[in-house]
């Protein structure tokens, strides 16, 4: 009988290794191209998910039903940056600036993802927007412009300028001591890039800091009573990931974390 690898070309051997590879879910963001509505993931996004040694599978949007059925599937969650923020009612505010993206469709199904995620102690790796709706959907808030606020620098990336300088190095981050970004990373300080208007305000209960900027907004949490991996960070360690050692860092942590999980439920691969 002729096999679909027969079929296709594909060595066992590659195929083994593919279907090895832990399942990492990655939402998707949604877009107007023209009239009309897409459902978008950045490359970028994705290559960090082969870096860490997963398979990326881009989920459009979910039904409160169909939540449940991805997560049987997935070995692992990475939430990534994007152009939109969070709606500002999920945390009980009006929307500051009405020029800014929002994305709704995608608020409404990764805040209750989130939670679930959580629970089932799946790893979840969030950048950037992302870790903006982990502490939203565990009970936190945000300051819609953080450079607004009195004793806090301007971490936006510079307005038109090249994706080299707009990612490039802007400032260090302060790890936490004791905690899992430190003993992930190994050392006490390093430079980040930093893209985002908005941060962490008020952090949801039962969130525990792993890093700071230097002006004290928080650069990275984690839920510190979790049964799985979590590492939410503010910076983009996808950017030029593989030429970052903390990046990489992160992401074989992420990606041991995946493997892992993904033993635990169906077994040791060969």
């Amino acid at each position: 009988m002729t096999t679909p690898q027969a079929l296709t070309g594909i060595q066992p051997e590659a195929a083994a290794a593919a279907a090895a590879k832990p399942v990492v879910l990655v939402p998707a963001c949604n877009r107007l191209l023209g009239e009309h509505p897409f459902h978008i993931a950045g490359k970028k996004y994705l290559d960090a998910v082969r870096l860490a040694g997963g398979l990326p599978l881009i989920v459009p949007s979910a039904e409160e039903a169909e939540i449940e059925v991805l997560l049987d599937m997935a070995d692992g969650v990475l939430l990534t940056g994007s152009p939109s923020n969070v709606h500002p009612s999920h945390f009980g505010e009006e929307v500051m600036d009405p020029s800014l993206p929002l994305d709704p469709l995608r608020d409404s199904w990764t805040l209750p993802l989130i939670r679930r995620v959580i629970d089932r102690g799946i790893p979840l790796f969030t950048i950037c927007r992302g870790t903006q709706e982990a502490n939203v959907a565990l009970g936190g808030s945000l300051h819609q412009a953080v450079h607004r606020i009195e004793g806090h620098d301007d971490h936006r990336g510079a307005d038109g300028a090249p994706a080299e300088e707009v990612y490039g190095p802007a400032h260090d981050v302060l790890v936490t001591e004791g905690g899992l970004l430190g003993s992930i990373v190994g050392q006490p300080r390093f430079e980040v890039n930093s893209v985002h208007g908005q941060a962490v305000n008020r952090l949801a209960d039962g969130l525990r800091v792993e890093a700071r900027a230097p002006d004290g907004v928080v650069e990275a949490f984690s839920v510190a009573e979790s049964s799985g991996f979590t590492m939410c960070v503010q910076w983009h360690p996808e950017w030029l990931a593989a030429q970052n050692p903390v990046s990489m860092k992160l992401l074989t942590a992420f990606g041991e974390a995946c493997r892992r999980y993904r033993e635990g439920r169906r077994g040791p691969h060969p």
